[in-house]
């Protein structure tokens, strides 16, 4: 009976010996023929099948072949735990939650508040002592008599005009006179000879009638002369001189030397007296109800940033502009000395009386269909979520005008994850 063949664990330990192998009865070596080579040969034989040897142990190890019985799931494990349970609007976070070491829940402070409201100003003339010039006719200028930003005294010839329109209102207020004289001469002629009875009485009242018109007639003559602001008794000429209506600053200039007037509504120049000015500020629609008349406000200027002047609000405007969507304050200065122009740049300092206020944390804030809402805890560990309304945030507090009320606890972190 022939011999069994070795094993692998024999084969092996053959190998490492390096012993030659045995020869069977019939002469026949059980090593085969491929490894019957030199020592060297044989130690990296071996090698390679240990490796194999291991690798394939790992790989019954990993797949499972080896592993011993486990243990039947389900009657032994753990119930699981809902993170949360929302019923209705509410929503109740359970006992074991993980979601109960994420959430934190604070109450709702009250805090005095005295906000201060800081905005771009500018300065600009009063509207109520300024005003546009207007060429009473039409011609052109001969002399223009100041420059832009130049000062001017009231009754101060401004400009010289060249009119042929002066020319012919006072050729109206001549004929005027002339038939006001004749109509009266007739007026006293027929007065004398209806008392003999020479003339019918519709011949008097005629001229009577004659008369009033030309005194109407004369009376228009004037009064156009006097809106030209030229007197009847001045001699007849072309030449009209535009004067200063007040005193102040040529604030603005549209006209040069030779040019026509044909447009009595365009203004030729604006003159402003600068002794009182505004400074504008331009309110945010959120922040208006910040701002009332006779507020105390301080306003510093880019030019004299050592200078702050102390005012009150004089105006708040009963409009707001829909393009920026703010809404105009002014504050009324004196200056005297005149080194606020218009048009510097300035910042107004609004001071809002104290208010005390419900607060809470910015993070409790979640923004939902275009509103803010924070979920308020109702009983322990129970949420409902509720819309609030903010009238403005100061650094990491926001100011709560409705929806809370002091006291009540809200989840001021972790409350996207209810969100969700």
């Amino acid at each position: 009976m022939a011999p069994s063949p070795p094993t692998s664990i024999e084969l092996v330990a053959q190998m490492t010996k390096f012993d030659p192998p045995t020869e069977t009865p019939q002469g026949q070596s059980w090593w085969p023929a491929n490894l019957r080579t030199p020592r060297s040969k044989k130690l990296g034989q071996a090698a390679l099948l240990i490796v194999a040897f291991v690798g394939a142990g790992a790989y019954l190890l990993t797949s499972g072949l080896f592993r011993g019985p486990t243990r039947a799931q389900g009657t032994g494990s753990r119930e699981h735990i809902p993170v949360a349970i929302k019923d209705g609007e509410h929503i109740k976070v359970p006992i074991g939650s993980p979601l109960r070491e994420k959430l934190t829940i604070a109450g709702v402070a009250e805090k005095e508040i005295h906000r201060k409201l800081v905005l771009p100003a500018v300065v600009e003339a009063n509207p109520a002592r300024t005003v546009k010039v207007l060429p009473p006719l039409a011609g052109r200028i001969i002399d223009l008599k100041v420059q832009l930003g130049g000062r001017v005294t009231e009754g101060q010839i401004l400009a010289v005009i060249d009119s042929g329109d002066l020319a012919q209102a006072y050729s109206d207020d001549a004929k005027a006179r002339t038939v006001v004289k004749l109509t009266k001469q007739a007026l006293d002629r027929l007065v004398g000879l209806e008392k003999t009875r020479a003339i019918a009485v519709k011949d008097r009242e005629q001229a009577q009638s004659d008369y009033a018109q030309a005194e109407a007639e004369l009376k228009r003559a004037e009064a156009r002369l006097k809106a030209i602001g030229v007197s009847a008794e001045q001699q007849e000429q072309k030449l009209l001189s535009v004067r200063a209506p007040i005193s102040g600053s040529v604030i603005d200039l549209q006209v040069g030397l030779g040019a026509y007037l044909n447009d009595p509504t365009a203004a030729i120049m604006t003159v402003a007296d600068l002794r009182t000015i505004w400074v504008t500020a331009n309110v945010p629609e959120r922040d208006t109800g910040l701002v009332v008349k006779d507020q105390p406000v301080d306003v510093a200027f880019t030019a004299f940033p050592d200078r702050i002047l102390k005012g009150q609000v004089l105006f708040v405007s009963d409009l707001l502009d829909p393009d920026t969507r703010r809404t105009k304050v002014r504050i009324a200065f004196q200056n005297p000395d005149l080194q606020l122009k218009p048009n510097m740049f300035a910042t107004a300092t609004f001071f809002a009386p104290t208010q005390r206020v419900p607060i809470i944390p910015t993070s409790a804030l979640l923004l939902r269909d275009e509103t803010d809402q924070v979920f308020v805890e109702v009983e322990p560990w129970v949420f409902e979520p509720r819309r609030v309304e903010t009238a403005f945030q100061q650094g990491d507090e926001a100011v709560v005008t409705s929806g809370l009320k002091p006291g009540e606890r809200i989840v001021v972190k972790g409350g996207v994850l209810l969100n969700d």
